[in-house]
């Protein structure tokens, strides 16, 4: 009998039925649901925990949460695979919605801060490429005398 404290071992594939390896967020997701499930009854052990199978054809990944997607964004841009520093360099952030934040990003040819508003959705990964080059372009940057963390804003929440 399992208990709400006790370790369980899931034992999740990482390939599909066409032998295709799963993503990440997949995973991600499934371990989602099964974390915020009851604890399945099973018979099987490993190393003295309980062990359960899991059909992935049955169970529904449960959906990325607001953390999980600013946490992907601030990772990208704090510690890109890269081995050069990464630029614009990521020196602060501010939720500003429950789907939206604000970046601070140091630029070369600006005098403090930019202020860059994104989506935590849609095209992030294309945003992520894109953000080096729209964010040095002079002519987005707005002067925001509302924000003390910044010399310019940039709105990218609609690019």
């Amino acid at each position: 009998m399992s208990t709400q404290h006790e370790l369980v071992a899931y034992e999740v594939p990482l390939s599909d039925e066409d032998e295709e390896p799963v993503t990440a967020p997949l995973v991600l997701g499934w371990t989602r649901t099964l974390a915020s499930g009851p604890l399945p009854e099973t018979d099987a052990t490993v190393m003295s925990m309980p062990l359960v199978p899991v059909d992935t054809t049955a169970l529904e990944p449960a959906d990325s949460t607001r953390t999980d997607q600013a946490l992907r964004l601030l990772r990208t841009l704090a510690w890109p695979f890269v081995e050069s520093p990464p630029s614009p360099a990521l020196c602060g952030f501010l939720f500003t919605g429950q789907d939206s934040m604000r970046l601070y990003l140091a630029v070369e040819k600006a005098d403090g801060l930019i202020a860059a508003d994104v989506q935590l959705t849609g095209a992030l990964t294309a945003l992520l490429a894109a953000l080096p080059s729209l964010i040095d372009e002079e002519q987005r940057w707005v002067t925001d005398t509302s924000d003390p963390h910044c010399a310019y804003s940039v709105d990218l929440t609609t690019w």
